[in-house]
This record gives C-alpha cells, structure tokens and sequence, in this order.
C-alpha cells in the first residue's frame, strides 16, 4: 500500500472543508512569516529552562531561527514524506524543529521524553524515521547513548541529533550544525513550495494506556481546524499569553505551547520543569492569560495562588481537561481567579476538542459535562439498544475537519485511513451519556468497563471516592475472572477501611453495586505524561502480573 507518510485526504474532503473555511492553504510557517513582518518585537516564546533563568524569543529572532532549523534539516537530508522524530524536554527548540518540519513539508514525530529506548526504537522502525533528534542527558537519562544503541537495530536511522553537551561518536552536535547553517537559512528568497497543510504534518503516539498503541497521522490544516475554533470560542487575540504544563511533544503542549499562540500572534510560555511553586511564579510573572491543564494542575495553581494570596489577575481562560474534574475545583478556580473553569473532551487522534461553555453553561458545569464539539467535529451516539442511560452508555463516535487523517499501530504497522471506514465515522473507545445540555458527558472507557449486562459508571464513583475526607486521589478498576468487580485504588490519609469506603458512599446513596468490594491504598496513582491513569497497569498490579512505579 502507499506509504502512510504520503497520505492526503481526499479531493472531496478537501474542497468540502476549505468552502466551510475550517481549512485554509497555508500551513503554521505562514503565520509565523505574518507576525514576524507585522509585530517583528513581540514575544513569541517565554521559556523557562531550570536553573538557567528564562529567555525571551521575538517573532523576528523566532523566524530566523526557524530558517536555520530548516537549513538543518535540509542538509541531512529530511524531505516530504519522512518523519523526524524529537524527542526533547519543554525546549523552544521543540517548536522551532516542528515548524522547521512543515517548511520542509516533513513530518514531525514528536516524543515524549519520557519514552525510553525499547518503545522508541519500535517507533522510529514503524515511521523509517531517517533523522531523530535528541537531548544528552535528561532527568537522569542518558538519552543520547540510548539512541547509539537502538541505532544499530534501525538501518533506516541516518542521523542521530544531539542537543546538549554530551555528544556520542558518529552523533551530530545540534548546534554545531545550525551555527553550520546560518548563512544558508539568510541567504537568497524563502522557498515556500514544499510547504503543505493537506501532508501528514503531525505524528503523535498514544501510550497504550486505554487501548492499543498507535500511531496518529495529523495534517497541519487539521489542527487548524480545531484550534481555529478555540481561538473563535475563547476570542484568543494576539494579546494572549498562553501556557500548558504538559509536555511540548504530546497534543495539548503541541496545541497550546505551539500552534494556538502561533496562529493568533499572542505569546507561548513553557516551562521544562514544572513544579507547583516555581511553575505559578511562571504564570503570574508572565501574565499567562490563558492557562490549559489536566485538573491536578489546575487544583495545584489554585492552592499555590491562595498560598500567596494572589489573584493572578491576568488569567482569563482556564481549561481543565484530561482527567476527572471534582465539583469542588470549579467553585476554586471561581473563587480564586473570578473565572468560570471549562471543561472539555479530547484525544490524541482528534484536534478538534469538545468544550464546555462558560457564556452558555452553568458555572460549575465543567464538573457534570464535557462540553458541546465545534463546528469542525460531528459526534455520534450509537447504543446497542434501549434508552442511554450511565448504567448503558452510548460508544461515542466522531469524525469531522479535526479528525485525524490515518493511525498506524505501532507493532503490527497496519495503517487505518480514518477516512475509508465507516463513512468517515471513528470508533474513540469513550462511553458516554448526553448531559442534558446539548452536550456529552464521558462516563468511562470501553475497554476500562467494569460490570457484566449493566455498567458500573467508574468517572462517577471516582469523583464520589476523592469527596471522602480521607482519600486524596482514587482510580476505579476491574478485578476477578472476567475483570467485572469494582476495586478502589486509593491514596488515603490514615486508616481506611472497604467497610468505611462503603458507609460514606451509602451516606451520599450511591447504588449499592456501583460500590467497590475491593480497596486497595497506593502512594500515589501511576499516571502518564498527559495526567492518565494507568488503569491497565492497576489492572495487571491488581493480578500480580506487574508492579507499580515508585512515587
């Protein structure tokens, strides 16, 4: 079959969404080029490295280094149709090698630095990635080796880039080669023609966590699509500072420390380390007006900012999504910022998040709902049979100008063209329920589903676990033959019983069966890079097949 890097939507597709303007021609280089000849002084970048202070990076000093990036990138070699795979910590480089990517009309896979070598040589031989860039050591890792070693398993790997100091023999010096490049990337009129937003643009891997491992090819019109949406929903202006704690290589960094600044003209603040005290100091001396987070960075902003008895005044939008949201955080995050808190819906394969609605909604309505989708995603409720109710959830499908293109599993290499099936319709593995409002509500994973017949609805017994006063974080798994008992995996404070567990879900009248007949106490809930709990690795911890990570 073709090439799954070389694919491209369709023709019909194409048009179809280009005449609903949820499309467009150019790719993020192009906003870049417009706010470097219009507003060539502004910030484009804040970042925060560690100990080294933090640097400030102008939309004129961010395209000259793009085009250096690019020069780079030209001299090994890379072209459309290849992948270069990065895998760096919260770097500005991170966004300059993405854009240095789609100048080339390459794609970029990006990587979490946390990935270690096994899966990411099964990733850089599923994408033939002739070029991997990354950092010498990292968070006690040495990075650099672990990619010599694999090297010699990949024959497809030309290069082997090293951002740092610590730079292996027949490995290149990142910066060696762009000081290399210089003079190249001013010299003579930029070529724009390899630049296309209809290519596979964007590779993103999920972890495996709530399904199979998988590949996600996103073209840039796709992101367009749904972050062109958010900027119309939330007025996101060239005035904006926005920052997400999440890593710049996962969907919500590449979002939210990248694109969406980048399209609108406002400013992007990354930090590469972020801790509750330092990382709110980040936001408040920056003016982050715009913050997007999974909740328990939300709950550890609010409660630093109390601490310092400041409002930081300057946050208007705060968008809490990735996990379970407790009622309480939304009257917080009021109390604290005056702001109503969204919540929302998303995942890796779709650009295109749903949201809830702070001019429509409720103010604590990002506790009961995920939202409304935008008009650059369709969704689709589909139930076996009888009324949808949580004890039946529907299967949620979507499809739309946010979708991504193809996925391609990461073992079997077998590629799906979103597109082909199903009239375009894709299978996201949620269960969900509407909210009454127009909108859905995410009431458990397909593949996370305790009960047999009837469904335990875990995101509600979860969100009434951590109301107990003595429990801090809680995770609802399968245990037994058929992994259809509901176990409560906690981090408590004290002794906590199962009988204790179940008299205080009594006292709030939560149906008997919901309720777990298993508690197990941990010290902290193994989670992803993203804020996913693990819920496969409790499920094999809970057999004794595996143990969990030391917190």
């Amino acid at each position: 079959m073709t090439d799954p890097l070389l694919l491209r939507p369709s023709v019909v597709l194409a048009r179809k969404y280009r005449d609903l303007g949820l499309w467009r021609d150019e790719s993020p280089p192009a906003d870049l080029r417009r706010w470097a000849r219009e507003t060539p002084d502004a910030i484009a970048i804040t970042a925060a490295r560690g100990d080294s202070g933090i640097l400030h990076v102008t939309y004129a000093e961010y395209a000259e280094q793009v085009e250096r990036f690019t020069a780079a990138l030209r001299e090994l070699g890379v072209g459309p149709g290849q992948a270069v795979a990065i895998q760096l910590p919260n770097w500005w480089q991170v966004n300059a090698l993405v854009l240095g990517c789609a100048r080339l009309g390459a794609a970029a896979a990006t990587i979490a630095p946390s990935v270690r070598p096994r899966e990411l040589q099964r990733m850089l031989a599923r994408l033939g990635s002739p070029v991997c860039v990354t950092v010498d050591r990292w968070a006690g890792f040495d990075h650099a080796a672990a990619v010599a070693e694999i090297a010699r398993q990949l024959p497809q790997l030309r290069h082997q880039v090293v951002l740092g100091e610590h730079v292996g023999n027949g490995q290149v010096d990142l910066e060696t080669l762009l000081e290399q490049c210089s003079s190249a990337a001013r010299d003579g009129d930029v070529d724009t023609s390899a630049e296309d937003p209809d290519s596979v643009g964007i590779v993103l891997f999920t972890s495996g966590t709530t399904g199979k491992p998988k590949g996600v090819l996103l073209t840039h019109n796709q992101w367009y699509a749904g972050l062109s949406q958010t900027a119309l929903r939330d007025g996101v202006t060239s005035a904006d500072v926005t920052f997400t704690p999440h890593v710049l290589t996962h969907a919500a960094g590449l979002a939210y420390g990248n694109l969406l600044p980048l399209q609108t003209g406002g400013r992007a603040v990354m930090t590469d380390s972020w801790q509750n005290e330092s990382g709110t100091s980040l936001v408040e001396a920056a003016g982050v007006t715009y913050f997007c987070g999974h909740p328990n960075y939300v709950s550890a902003l609010v409660s630093e900012a109390n601490k310092r008895n400041t409002g930081l005044p300057a946050l208007r939008v705060i968008v809490a999504g990735g996990g379970s949201i407790p009622v309480k955080l939304g009257t917080d995050v009021h109390d604290a910022f005056g702001v109503v808190m969204q919540g929302g819906w998303a995942m890796t394969e779709v650009a295109a998040a749903v949201r809830t609605d702070p001019k429509l909604d409720p103010p604590d309505w990002s506790a009961h709902s995920d939202g409304r989708p935008s008009p650059a995603l369709e969704i689709d409720l589909r139930s076996a049979g009888g009324e949808i109710s949580r004890e039946r959830p529907a299967e949620l499908f979507v499809r739309g100008a946010g979708v991504a293109l193809a996925t391609i599993d990461r073992e079997s290499g077998d590629v799906v063209v979103l597109g082909e099936h199903d009239e375009g319709w894709y299978d996201t593995g949620d269960l969900v329920v509407p909210d009454g409002r127009g909108g859905i509500r995410v009431v458990g994973r397909a593949v996370d589903r305790i009960g047999v017949g009837w469904m335990i609805p875990a995101a509600d017994v979860e969100d009434a676990l951590r109301g107990h006063p003595d429990i801090d974080d809680a995770a609802l798994v399968g245990y037994g033959e058929n992994s259809d008992k509901p176990c409560a995996v906690v981090v408590a404070r004290g002794a906590l019983t199962i009988e204790q567990v179940r008299d205080y879900l009594d006292a709030i009248t939560m149906t008997e069966w919901y309720q777990p007949t298993r508690l197990e106490r941990v010290r902290a809930l193994p989670r992803t890079s993203t804020g996913k709990v693990q819920k496969d690795l409790l499920r094999r911890w809970l057999r004794g097949e595996a143990d969990l990570p030391q917190s």
